[in-house]
């Protein structure tokens, strides 16, 4: 389908903003990112970022460390308009491993590589109520920055060229593989309000060995970040009765987790001969993260007398997450002097999560209660084989044409393991309830995929590419993707750019298997809550059908344009839509018939269920600008840049609730209006950045003002209690001075104005005054953070 024609005006719009510009005095033009050889989105060997036929935007390691940030995903959110990346607080797993949207797709709809391989998941389901419910996606954290090198990230569909996920785009990140050179840094920070203190240890280096035949490189960091609490008085029901009497300003937490990370990595080549190398990479981490649950007051549930023996002033449960991530690739690679080349390797990837909840009860132990519990794991992992081989074709054109191919196969298990008895048993841990044995998942399944591709440039002016993909999934069927991509030069300073492609996402094992049946205490009343696998028998009765893959078609058109060779300026438009999307059912409410239903099937009844269904087709539609332009001066340089992102996603289709409800008399829509809201205006449609760094041989001096757009919340319960939030800007500066060319001292400040997200203004959204700020606040809502940083290199 064509691109909306307001699309396309507006890019043209824009296209004319920059006119003024062009008038610039031509230069000698400098080395820059535009110049940096990409390996993501084309398997020519010598393609640059200017001559892609997709949109494609480099991160620098000196860009990502610009940030006061220790995060891969928050660095990125600062530095791409098109990233978003929200800072939920309680909402049990997802507060510790929080998730990343691209062009206001759900997590998982983008593709992580490292190295150009993928990247493992992690093992954690997004099941609460934050952006991204639902997903199943890769823990970007888990990857340390000092062992970056860049990250290129490809805003466009590429399932033909890499395989499930890759939707939205494909996010790569090189590692440093250099065998010589290094840095060693120290970081620390705290917000203005005196909490959420950072301390780190990063450092690289870089080793030859064989007469330079071997390159090893090497990265850790080490650092501990103190939680945050923007939690305001609790007020009581309206008209603010008070019925917790006692509870402060402090007894809720609400904020970012306690977490300590130690992370490793390693990445290295070796040359067997002038043809043949090897090559591995390997990524280790730790991290043990505390986040918060809901403060207890001494009457919860009805409770009181217990309560005042064990913890007389209430408590809150601690909900800590204790996360092992590791990966492995390796492989050999060669080629000949006819064009021929070849890559085989292998990809493991591991993700462990063991749940505790501490500082807590399990109210039917009475007093000897234990005050913490082992709630269980969440555990995911993956092997693939790898074979990629390209080769080079003389057709008498200005240049050879490329001709790819390759195969792969994955393996993949997901398990969910029970925590001890005394986790789930009678209500089980408050704050965070085990998994039981019952919801044990031992998950697997394998898949393989073949693929082929031609690129290449047919004459000076035009480029092309071509590529199919074909996979085939032992729980669900095959699926076949493919691309069209081409990209025509008028002249040196504008070209054309467009692609057309199809996509796919595989349910996650995770989505497919997850089930929980838990116990919770509401006002003194045990309930019953259930997620189903969509493929279970329980869920098969109320309703649901096995999952299929999400499929999507996508389309882009670009006008790249470099006036003068300091100026260069992108506009790209896109739609991109998705059949069949995957999405969390709502908690509905199970009638009486419902519950006599399930219990004729031998399972047992609960209050609640939910399950995993392909409810939803959507289309988004956007336009990215990226604007970069630099300026010599006597003894410095000044680089600005200026990026903007717009999408906006609509639901056109979503599925009725099943027959079967009328049946069992349930009123409750199986998607509800708080879930639709979440994926069409739950985050900001439109992002802008603007950067200047100014450059001299001792200093750097940076800024960078972003405004995030206004963004909807929805209520479950309907339209009185929703809320629109407006706009933010968010101004980050930063200046570092070089004594010598080894030492840099940086001092810096994060939202260096404090600004914060307007405050939720409904009482029953805010319960009554705990929560200030909404959990979808792009930008987060921990104010201005002021850090410092000495850094050494050789």
């Amino acid at each position: 389908m064509p691109l909306k024609p307001s699309l396309l005006a507006a890019a043209v719009a824009t296209l004319l903003a920059p006119s003024a510009w062009a008038q610039a005095q031509d230069a000698a033009r400098p080395t820059t990112v535009l110049d940096t050889l990409i390996v993501t989105g084309t398997r020519i060997a010598d393609r640059t970022v200017a001559e892609s036929q997709s949109p494609i935007d480099i991160i620098t390691a000196e860009s990502l460390q610009a940030t006061g940030a220790g995060e891969l995903a928050t660095a990125l959110a600062r530095a791409l308009p098109s990233l978003n990346f929200p800072r939920p607080a309680l909402t049990d797993g997802t507060s510790g491993v929080r998730p990343a949207q691209l062009r206001g797709l759900a997590p998982d709809q983008v593709l992580i590589l490292v190295n150009g391989k993928r990247r493992h998941l992690s093992g954690l389901l997004n099941i609460n109520g934050s952006m991204g419910r639902g997903s199943s996606a890769v823990d970007l954290n888990a990857i340390p920055v000092s062992a970056i090198e860049r990250v290129e990230v490809l805003r466009d569909g590429a399932s033909a060229q890499y395989g499930s996920d890759a939707i939205a785009g494909v996010v790569n990140i090189v590692l440093k593989g250099a065998g010589e050179g290094g840095s060693l840094a120290v970081d620390h920070g705290r917000h203005s309000k005196g909490d959420g203190a950072r301390y780190q240890l990063s450092g690289d280096t870089g080793l030859g060995f064989a007469d330079g035949r071997g390159r090893l490189h090497l990265a850790g960091q080490l650092s501990q970040q103190d939680e945050t609490n923007r939690s305001g008085p609790y007020q009581g029901t309206a008209p603010h009765t008070g019925n917790f009497p006692g509870v402060g300003e402090t007894a809720f937490i609400i904020g970012d987790p306690q977490a300590q990370t130690a992370a490793v990595a390693a990445n290295g080549s070796f040359d067997f001969s002038d043809s043949v190398s090897g090559y591995a990479s390997a990524i280790a981490s730790n991290r043990d993260i505390t986040s918060f649950a809901f403060y207890r007051s001494r009457t919860h549930g009805g409770e009181g007398a217990l309560l005042a023996q064990v913890y007389p002033d209430g408590y809150v449960p601690e909900i800590n997450q204790y996360l092992k991530d590791r990966s492995l690739v390796a492989g050999v690679k060669g080629g000949t002097d006819g064009g021929f080349n070849w890559d085989v390797s292998y990809n493991y990837g591991y993700d462990l999560i063991d749940f505790h909840t501490r500082n807590t009860i399990n109210y039917s132990l009475g007093t000897a209660s234990p005050s913490s519990f082992y709630d269980g794991a969440l555990e995911y992992t993956h092997n693939i084989l790898n074979a990629d081989f390209t080769q080079s074709l003389d057709w008498g054109l200005a240049y050879p044409v490329t001709l790819s191919f390759g195969a792969e196969y994955r393996e993949e298990k997901w398990n969910q393991s029970p925590g001890e008895p005394g986790s789930y048993e009678d209500g089980g841990a408050q704050g965070f309830p085990g998994f039981t044995p019952v919801n044990a998942v031992h998950a697997k399944r394998h898949n393989w995929a073949a693929y082929a591709g031609l690129e290449g440039d047919f004459t000076e002016n035009f480029s092309a590419g071509l590529a199919a993909r074909y996979e085939d999934f032992s729980d669900f069927g095959s699926e076949t993707s493919g691309k069209l991509s081409a990209r025509y030069a008028f002249s040196d300073a504008v070209a054309l750019r467009g692609t057309v492609s199809t996509g796919f996402r595989a349910p996650s094992l995770a989505q497919q298997g997850y089930q929980a049946v838990s116990s919770i205490i509401d006002a003194g009343v045990f309930t019953e809550r259930g997620t189903f696998p969509a493929s279970s028998a329980a869920a098969q009765a109320l309703g649901a059908q096995p999952l299929q893959a999400e499929t999507s078609t996508s389309y882009s058109l670009g006008l790249v344009l470099q006036p003068t060779d300091r100026l260069y300026v992108t506009v790209d438009a896109f739609r991109i839509k998705i059949d069949d999307r995957i999405v969390y059912s709502s908690n509905i409410t199970a009638t009486p018939a419902a519950r006599a239903l399930l219990t004729g099937l031998g399972l047992s009844p609960v209050d609640r269920f939910a399950y995993f269904t392909n409810a939803l087709d959507t289309t988004t539609e956007g336009v990215d600008v990226v604007a970069t332009y630099t300026v010599p001066l006597a003894a410095s340089s000044l680089a600005l840049t200026a990026s903007y992102s717009y999408n906006d996603t609509e639901i056109t289709r979503a599925a009725d609730s099943p027959a079967v409800f009328a049946d069992l008399g349930i009123t409750t829509s199986l998607i509800g209006r708080d879930e639709l809201g979440r994926i069409e205006e739950s985050f900001p449609k439109d992002k802008g950045i603007l950067g200047a760094a100014w450059t001299s041989d001792r200093w750097t001096l940076g800024v960078n003002a972003t405004r995030y757009g206004d963004f909807t919340v929805r209520n479950a319960a309907g339209t009185a209690r929703d809320q629109r939030y407006g706009e933010q800007w968010v101004v980050d500066v930063s200046a570092s001075f070089r004594p010598s060319a080894a030492w840099t001292v940086t001092l810096g400040a994060d939202n260096v104005t404090d600004s914060y997200p307007d405050r939720q203004v409904n009482e029953l959204n805010s319960t009554y005054g705990v929560f200030p700020y909404s959990n979808y606040s792009p930008a987060g809502f921990n104010g201005a953070y002021v850090y410092g940083r000495i850094a050494y290199r050789w």
